[in-house]
């Protein structure tokens, strides 16, 4: 059975730290008090403090265990992987049988996308502790990710059965606002963590997939964030379940969010006006070749993002190579959409559909059929132009064709990647609800950064908006 447990309140932690560091004036020395003044201010929002509370620790404890494996916890949240690679490295050099060390360090890597690194590291964890879940977890992930099916759902089991909800504390003072996220275990989540207001809500996650507690854990608010419709689809059916237990407001609700697979989006988007869509098909491989195929062609396989495992086929003698080096058995065949201008140069855009309105996110520019915005030219008036004036890009005719598409798809929360053609049209590209608003580097143009920061914003907004008072 699920176990359900709530964080410590913001009073109670606060009155703890209070009384530790009234230890410390006497025992300054003390590594159990300076460990849990460390742990208590990270609990409580004060991350730099905390930072140099961990370091004045390991300085007096380097091999301080919870302190290493914790402080590399605090690092990743506030986004120095690097050094927490570092951290978690040390931990399992002094304690090279604390399974939970490498675990840590697996997840890094995992997010990485060293799938290898970080499978030695869960398998390593697994050596020491077989029935460790997180471990168990970290290889779900990995097999899903592989398209090990098999893989993932015997490692899921032994992973997240009785361990299916987390919870992140509330840093305000105030009475937290409970907000309830539905997650799949094995990915295609819509990246939320960071647009949540951590001083208005404490946040519980819950794996619907393999979620089997009777009640649903407090909550005021539920966001369903399962994003991928074609990769997630039976955890957006257990959510589905899950939410017959409550009578909170859903935002993104599962049964909208299971209408936005390609196939799906590309066939009931295409009679939309001034929008031209991908004849999109789901087929087995060992039925690819007796489909009725017409090239150039996009393969993919299906629940991947960033242009991973993505093919563009000029003919029919690039069908088998293609074909080897797609995971799974399940593709989707995609008709190509020529988005280069006059110029040669393709282009595509994003948009994203928050709360009912359109924020433009970015433009990316390439020579190479597959755009990226991280690989992309840097074609900075353009893409200023483009967030500033969306409709002096794409047309006032572009602009309600993007309206209604955002419309259609019904979602609180989600994102449009399309490109133009000659004639103006939009060619969707993606639809749904997995669109990533990543912060621009510090060096990155101003007129980035406030496009990043009106959808930042955004989200908070929404989220805030449903939030009971």
């Amino acid at each position: 059975m699920t176990e359900i447990s709530i964080s410590p309140s913001w009073q109670t932690r606060d009155a703890a730290l209070k009384a530790t560091e009234k230890n410390l004036a006497e025992n300054p020395k003390d590594t159990a008090s300076l460990f849990e003044r460390a742990h208590l201010l990270a609990s409580l929002g004060q991350t730099e403090a905390a930072k140099e509370a961990y370091l004045e620790l390991l300085a007096v404890a380097p091999a301080h265990l919870a302190a290493l494996n914790d402080f590399g916890a605090l690092l990743v949240e506030t986004g120095y992987r690097s050094a927490a690679k570092t951290v978690y490295a040390q931990a399992i050099a002094r304690h090279p049988d604390d399974p939970k060390a490498h675990v840590n360090l697996g997840n890094i890597l995992f997010d990485e996308n060293d799938f290898d690194g970080a499978r030695r590291c869960y398998e390593g964890a697994l050596r020491r502790d077989e029935d460790l879940a997180q471990a168990h977890q970290g290889l779900a992930r990995i097999s899903a990710a592989e398209r090990d099916m098999d893989g993932a759902a015997r490692h899921g089991m032994r992973g997240f059965r009785g361990h299916a909800v987390g919870v992140m504390a509330s840093f305000g003072a105030e009475k937290p606002v409970e907000l309830l996220l539905l997650a799949a275990a094995t990915g295609g989540n819509v990246p939320l963590k960071h647009h949540i207001d951590r001083t208005i809500f404490r946040t519980t996650t819950v794996f619907a997939d393999y979620y089997d507690a009777e009640d649903l854990p407090p909550h005021d608010l539920v966001f369903n964030a399962i994003g991928d419709a074609d990769f997630c689809r039976a955890a957006l059916v257990a959510a589905e379940k899950l939410l017959e237990k409550t009578k909170a407001a859903v935002l993104n609700p599962p049964a909208k969010v299971l209408r936005t697979g390609r196939a799906e989006n590309a066939e009931r988007l295409a009679e939309t006006e001034g929008v031209r869509t991908s004849k999109t098909r789901f087929l087995q491989k060992d039925h690819v070749a007796a489909a009725d195929l017409s090239f150039p062609l996009l393969l993919r396989a299906p629940g991947f993002h960033t242009g991973q495992h993505f093919f563009k086929l000029d003919g029919v003698q690039d069908l088998a190579a293609a074909l080897e080096k797609l995971p799974g058995n399940e593709i989707l065949a995609m008709d190509y959409l020529d988005a280069r201008g006059a110029d040669g140069l393709s282009r595509k855009y994003r948009v994203m559909a928050i709360g009912g309105k359109l924020y433009p996110l970015h433009m990316a520019v390439s020579r190479e059929w597959k755009v990226h915005y991280f690989t992309s030219m840097q074609y900075q008036d353009e893409e200023k132009k483009f967030l500033k004036d969306m409709g002096s890009v794409v047309g006032a005719r572009g602009v309600a064709s993007l309206e209604s598409i955002a419309k259609t798809l019904g979602l609180d929360y989600g994102g449009i990647d399309f490109g133009l053609d000659g004639a103006g049209n939009i060619l969707l590209f993606e639809a749904n609800a997995t669109m990533v608003i990543n912060a621009p580097p510090p060096a990155a143009p101003e007129h980035c950064k406030r496009a990043a920061a009106r959808a930042a914003a955004a989200v908070k907004d929404l989220l805030e908006a449903e939030r009971k008072p």
